[in-house]
């Protein structure tokens, strides 16, 4: 009886351990894919850190753990600039150049984010402190409008008081970024990074579930 109780107890254990090898290999692995050498020349010095992914500059999010659903609920994330002076100021800016799509951008730059007055000591730390003039928006590209990078830039703010225009104030969308950054002498950023993701409905892993057109009412604005 003993010997019989011990074989069924193995049986069991190697039943167990086939399932979970067998869940294992059906698991693909979360790839952390890093952008081409065309959208890579925008990383500079910039590290932009989101809950679960980490530092995602540079790279698109990955198509696992549902976190390209994830990226449009959470908060802001953390951007540090290791190289920000303590006794400077800075300006933050988030944008997306492509909306509503990268081969159509009628909408760029749409406006995800803008914070003035951020002191360097924090920015060091990743404490976006100052004054918003812009809140945060996640990234949430409408369905079927492909990729979208969402574009990072800190300047030096030197001293000046920066606001943006009653128009400007009306709509994120359709942004003259150049312009803006013409009106206080904002030349070239001292970080910049880049990350790129697409509408989850559109992911690979749902269209070969057969999951990828559950809701199919594509957003009539980029946000």
């Amino acid at each position: 009886m003993e010997w019989a109780m011990r074989l069924a107890t193995a049986a069991l254990l190697l039943g167990v351990v086939m399932v979970t090898t067998g869940d294992e290999e059906e698991n693909d692995p979360c790839v952390y894919e890093a952008l081409p050498d065309e959208d890579a020349v925008l990383c500079k010095g910039l590290g932009v850190f989101y809950p679960e992914l980490g530092n995602i500059g540079c790279m698109f999010i990955p198509d696992c753990d549902n976190f390209r659903q994830k990226i449009t609920t959470w908060t802001e994330p953390i951007v540090k600039f290791p190289g920000a002076l303590d006794g400077a100021s800075y300006i933050l800016v988030m944008v997306d150049p492509d909306a509503p799509s990268r081969s159509e951008p009628r909408s760029r730059f749409w406006r995800h984010w803008l914070v003035v007055d951020i002191k360097g000591a924090d920015l060091k730390k990743g404490k976006i402190q100052g004054q918003e003039l812009t809140a945060y928006q996640p990234p949430s590209p409408p369905a079927h409008s492909g990729f979208h990078r969402y574009q990072f830039f800190v300047y030096l703010q030197e001293g000046r008081v920066i606001s943006l225009l009653p128009k400007e104030n009306k709509t994120r969308a359709s942004w003259k970024m150049d312009s803006f950054l013409n009106r206080y002498r904002l030349n070239e950023p001292e970080a910049s990074t880049q990350f790129m993701t697409q509408n989850y409905q559109d992911s690979p892993r749902l269209q070969a579930s057969g999951n990828g057109n559950g809701n199919d009412k594509a957003k009539s604005q980029h946000n």
